[in-house]
């Protein structure tokens, strides 16, 4: 198995994490002040409890037993109030924050996309969209105010048994709350960072295998390949389930390091309480009081040695979404540049690499007019699909122009530049919406003639018709309720309701029968007049509708004549 390993260290990763709190720090500090506050008036009740039996051993207390007992049933009912106010506040901060989280996941996706995202697994989105930021929310919710008031409630409890019982049992004390605190949580999360990584890791993968598996249940089905993917979905399972009980191990052994630290130190505060009263330096009574303060202490110092286990995931679950936030997208996006109406395109020297060592394109030269179909036809893997990403400047292309209006696709406005071109890929992707809402996503605002006239014109309207909610129908979790043929269609109408006066049509037909084909060039050779279209296929016959025709080979491109083969 690949080790995986974190690109930035966890005390990076936690400065980051903290900086996207931004606004809501205010309230993250009322929470710890809530929380701190709360925690000493919990101790209160106890503390009240040991003065007064100091009181009873015959310690000098300036306090009544009636006002001591005032004081813990005050202290305790303050004590659920702030608690309530620092849970609330921490929950609300996280709740927020997953929803800052997830709005900048989403718009660094869409800046990545669509080339970035070629290259990676689905699943690990969606986990990483799903269970890394809840991972995070436990991260702003019991974290952040556990360290602050463990460190807060240790220097008032140092101070105040240094004050009132004894300044060795507060030194003791203080060595304590090193020990559980700081020097257990680093060794132990240290221990449990490559369980950790490595479990968020193999939980990724296994996300990414298992949803490939669903979407892809029917070929898998059609190939009798059932038997194999299962074993391979059991093999990652046991993979996962092996990682779990590796971390969960460490964790078990990381308590169980505090649980003995815990004890040692009790049993040292106890002795050094025990030698001071036996040495004359300390009464019984101040020794009580100091002793069940030092103890009162432990608990937010227990948590925080508890945080390694959930910090390993937090550390994993960050380092992963700060990766995709910081991910710099193929091409940076042009804004403010010029906007054109389409009316021709013009490509001159045009190359491409993908790694900038081997040419994908090299030296491509092409141009379309207005009213054209344009046909580029060559084998699969020849760079025909590339050439269309380019033009809607998925990628940086390497050398040469693509001019739009005589203007560069490097200085034409982003948003125009969508505008004005639309790709049909090969294969239609279907929301599991209605029709309806399918199409809307083309033009929102369009109306219902508007979709009606774009359905007539991808030769789809009267199919829609004959389903049994017309328009309103849904068509079913990644389209399954639609043949190949159908959702290529409705692909289409959607670019024709976009408007865009460009169209791109990578393999329209490749998916489909000759029927089909036949009805999608028919469509195609209506709307010659309104558009300027660039059909790209591996088949011949598809071709037939086009003005001109483009030939890819070895990543060059010719322009066809029914003699011969221009460069």
């Amino acid at each position: 198995m690949k080790k995986q390993k974190l690109r930035r260290s966890g005390a990076v990763i936690i400065a980051n994490l903290i900086l996207l709190l931004g606004s809501l720090a205010w309230i993250m500090i009322l929470a710890v002040i809530n929380g701190s506050v709360g925690f000493l008036c919990a101790m209160g009740v106890t503390l009240m409890g040991a003065v007064g039996a100091a009181k009873a051993l015959g310690e000098v207390i300036p306090l009544s037993y009636g006002l001591i007992i005032g004081l813990a049933i005050g202290c305790g009912v303050l004590r659920g109030l702030l608690r309530y106010l620092e849970q609330y506040s921490n929950h609300y901060i996280a709740f927020r924050l997953l929803a800052v989280l997830r709005d900048r996941i989403f718009g660094a996706l869409r800046t990545l996309c669509p080339a970035k995202l070629e290259s990676k697994q689905k699943g690990s989105i969606i986990a990483m969209i799903t269970s890394d930021i809840e991972t995070l929310e436990v991260f702003y919710a019991h974290t952040i105010s556990p360290i602050c008031i463990a460190v807060i409630v240790s220097a008032c409890v140092f101070l105040f048994v240094g004050f009132v019982s004894s300044w060795y049992l507060a030194w003791i004390a203080l060595l304590g709350y090193i020990a559980i605190g700081v020097i257990v949580p680093l060794i132990s999360s240290g221990r449990l960072k490559a369980s950790g990584v490595r479990y968020r890791a193999e939980f990724a993968s296994f996300n990414a295998y298992f949803l490939d598996s669903i979407k892809g249940i029917r070929d898998i089905v059609l190939n009798n390949a059932g038997e194999e993917r299962m074993k391979e979905v059991n093999d990652r399972s046991d993979i996962l389930l092996r990682e779990t009980k590796t971390m969960k191990h460490d964790i078990t052994k990381a308590s169980a390091a505090t649980e003995l630290c815990v004890s040692l130190f009790i049993l040292a505060s106890l002795a050094v309480g025990i030698a001071l009263v036996a040495a004359d330096m300390l009464s019984i009574g101040r020794m009580v009081i100091g002793v069940v303060a030092v103890f009162g202490s432990l608990v937010p110092v227990i948590a925080i040695s508890a945080l390694p286990g959930n910090l390993t995931q937090t550390f994993a679950s960050g380092d992963r979404v700060l990766n995709l936030l910081a991910e710099e997208p193929a091409v940076k996006p042009v804004e403010n540049g010029q906007k054109i109406a389409y009316d021709h395109l013009k490509v001159t020297d045009l190359s491409f690499s993908y790694d900038s060592e081997t040419e994908v394109l090299s030296d491509i030269c092409m141009y379309a007019e207005k009213g054209e179909i344009i046909g580029i036809v060559g084998e699969s893997g020849c760079g025909k699909s590339t050439f269309l990403k380019l033009l809607l400047r998925f990628w940086q292309k390497s050398h040469g122009k693509i001019e739009f209006n005589n203007v560069d696709i490097d200085h034409l406005d982003g948003d125009c530049l969508l505008d004005n071109v639309t790709m049909v890929s090969q294969a239609t992707y279907l929301f599991d919406e209605t029709i309806e809402d399918n199409l809307r996503i083309a033009k929102p605002d369009a109306a219902q003639e508007e979709i009606e006239d774009a359905c007539k014109s991808a030769s789809v309207h009267d199919f829609i018709l004959t389903l049994p909610d017309g328009y309103k129908t849904r068509v079913g979790a990644l389209g399954d309720n639609l043949s190949a043929g159908e959702k290529q269609r409705i692909g289409l109408a959607r670019a024709f309701l976009r408007g865009s006066e460009l169209i791109l049509l990578d393999e329209p037909t490749s998916n489909v029968d000759s029927i089909n084909e036949g009805i999608i060039l028919k469509a195609l050779r209506e709307q010659k007049n309104r558009k300027s279209i660039i059909l790209v296929s591996h088949r011949e016959s598809t071709m037939a509708i086009a003005d001109r025709i483009y030939r890819v080979e070895g990543g060059r491109m010719y322009e066809q004549t029914e003699n011969r083969i221009q460069t």
